[in-house]
């Protein structure tokens, strides 16, 4: 493919609560066996852009080791590959990554060396499956700047975490507002661009010279009645998962048989790092009903419309209702948990009992199961 992908990768935000204090948001497990990133990574592997740059910076250790090797993805290759860039001192500058677009600007030298005419620019806390080159296609054939891909979402939707755009008949970009209080428009951006890579460096550059660092804010808002800047609809499922109430809906979505059958079973398929467990374990008296269960876990209690994730222990005569419970949690015998996320490596203590009523319960042990 005729393009580079860059991967914005190192934001946070306070609608996680104490799930992002561990990890970065694109580090979020989702599905049983992946990372939120996966789906970016393989979206950009199955639209064979073979060069790709993950922009990591908030609690990014998770999300470096899960980026360790670039094998699983299928980018280990001598034309392209896989980089990771964290913010670096120099003698120059010492900040952190300001924004999206200063976080470009940090690493321009990747896009100055390569010699791809466009960029596909993509976030990493967002689960869905597309063709890039559909959207490299409609960009050429508009004559575009700046193509937006853009959904259609419900009219209760709560759209005040997204970005919001009208569009004339062409498609074309009219008004855009960045996540704004209140809206007549449920069309939103998912986050995914694509520009041609020296537009892209002459834009960033500008916005640097005038101590500007949001991509949406300072380049596509500012240049909307400048530029071509053109909106690409998608239709199939797309969910971001940036705070606890959209994370856990997009883990439950996936106990439905056609999100499951869309991403597991049908093609292209979605890679991620793989860990070398044994098959989950269902021991005599046990119960499980329209569940995800992943390698790894034993289970000998009740698990109903719930997503567990890698070496969950479920105790005797536990029961584990429409919950979500992370990687490598022991749950003591008796233990009732409903309506919750338990973070990972947690010990829930025998006779414990969580159950979210008005809202999802994010459930963090402070024990000491591992030695500091």
């Amino acid at each position: 493919m005729r393009a580079l992908g860059i991967i914005l990768a190192g934001g946070n935000n306070n609608r996680m609560r104490e799930l992002s204090n561990r990890r970065a948001i694109a580090a979020m497990p989702v599905a049983g066996s992946y990372r939120s990133i996966d789906f970016a990574l393989s979206n950009m592997a199955n639209s064979h852009i073979a060069k790709v740059a993950v922009l990591t910076q908030y609690n990014a250790r998770s999300l470096n080791e899960h980026l360790s090797s670039s094998k699983w993805w299928d980018f280990g290759r001598k034309q392209g590959g896989l980089f990771v860039f964290t913010p670096t001192i120099t003698p120059d500058n010492s900040f952190w990554y300001q924004g999206t677009a200063d976080a470009i600007y940090q690493n321009l030298d990747f896009l100055k060396r390569s010699h791809e005419p466009y960029v596909v620019i993509a976030s990493g806390d967002c689960v869905y499956k597309l063709d890039y080159n559909k959207v490299l296609e409609y960009h050429i054939a508009k004559r575009a700047d700046v193509t937006i891909v853009c959904k259609d979402v419900d009219a209760n939707e709560d759209v005040t975490r997204f970005g919001v755009l009208r569009m004339n008949e062409d498609y074309r970009i009219e008004e855009f507002e960045e996540k704004p209080m209140v809206s007549d428009y449920h069309t939103i951006s998912t986050g995914i661009y694509v520009i041609r890579r020296r537009q892209l460096i002459e834009m960033i550059e500008r916005c640097a010279q005038e101590g500007r660092h949001d991509f949406v804010k300072d380049i596509l808002i500012r240049y909307k009645n400048l530029k071509r800047i053109y909106g690409y609809k998608i239709q199939d499922y797309w969910n971001n998962i940036s705070t606890v109430e959209a994370y856990y809906k997009t883990n439950m979505d996936f106990l439905k048989p056609e999100v499951r059958d869309y991403f597991f079973h049908q093609y292209p398929d979605i890679y991620s790092k793989i860990d070398d467990l044994p098959p989950a374990k269902y021991n005599p008296g046990c119960q499980v009903k329209n569940s995800l269960v992943s390698s790894g876990c034993i289970i000998n209690g009740q698990v109903e419309n719930s997503v567990l994730f890698k070496k969950v222990y479920v105790g005797n005569n536990c029961v584990i209702k429409n919950s979500i419970i992370l990687n490598d949690v022991y749950l003591g015998d008796n233990t009732h948990i409903e309506n919750c996320i338990v973070e990972s490596r947690d010990t829930i203590r025998a006779n414990s009992y969580y159950c979210g009523e008005d809202e999802i319960i994010v459930v963090v042990e402070k024990n000491e199961r591992y030695a500091l």
